[in-house]
């Protein structure tokens, strides 16, 4: 396995999961927001959810960037529909989800990320939940989340 994409909706902990995995595995994190085209993250900014269209590229990128990985690559990425994980297909998978209370209340903590909390209904709205896919609920603490991710892929 050379890429693993840590999936779910604003507020689920993609990252902060998706680092401290890479942290102890010796992987390397990329943060899929961070290859949005500036239209995507205007888009986002201003409370206006992506469509199909807008995100296609972005998939793209990220499933050129899974293809040429040459170590493990962990990538956060929301991932919410099938159709972006048929692109996306070479890499593994972990669903990270929780209540939309708590996805909520994470998301307005946060001061530093330009998805405002206004877009998380649309992202639950539009998340297809993967079917044979390894899913933790966000209820346990990160290392717990990433030992059991370890455990699961013999990391």
């Amino acid at each position: 396995m050379k890429a693993i994409i840590v999936m779910g909706v604003s507020g689920s902990g993609k990252t902060t999961v998706g680092q401290l995995l890479a942290s102890e595995t010796g992987g390397t994190f990329l943060d899929g927001d961070n290859f949005h085209p500036p239209e995507n993250v205007a888009k986002m900014s201003s409370g206006t959810p992506l469509t199909d269209q807008d995100r296609q590229g972005w998939l793209e990128t990220l499933a050129r960037i899974v293809h040429e990985a040459d170590s493990l690559t962990i990538i956060a990425c929301s991932a919410l529909k099938a159709s972006y994980r048929r692109i996306l297909a070479e890499a593994e998978f972990v669903f990270l989800t929780g209540s939309a209370d708590l996805l909520a209340e994470r998301i307005n903590q946060r001061t530093d990320h330009y998805m405002p909390p206004g877009l998380l209904q649309s992202q639950l709205e539009a998340l297809e939940v993967p079917e044979n896919t390894f899913t933790l609920d966000i209820k346990k603490p990160p290392r717990e989340l990433v030992s059991g991710i370890r455990h699961h892929f013999g990391l």
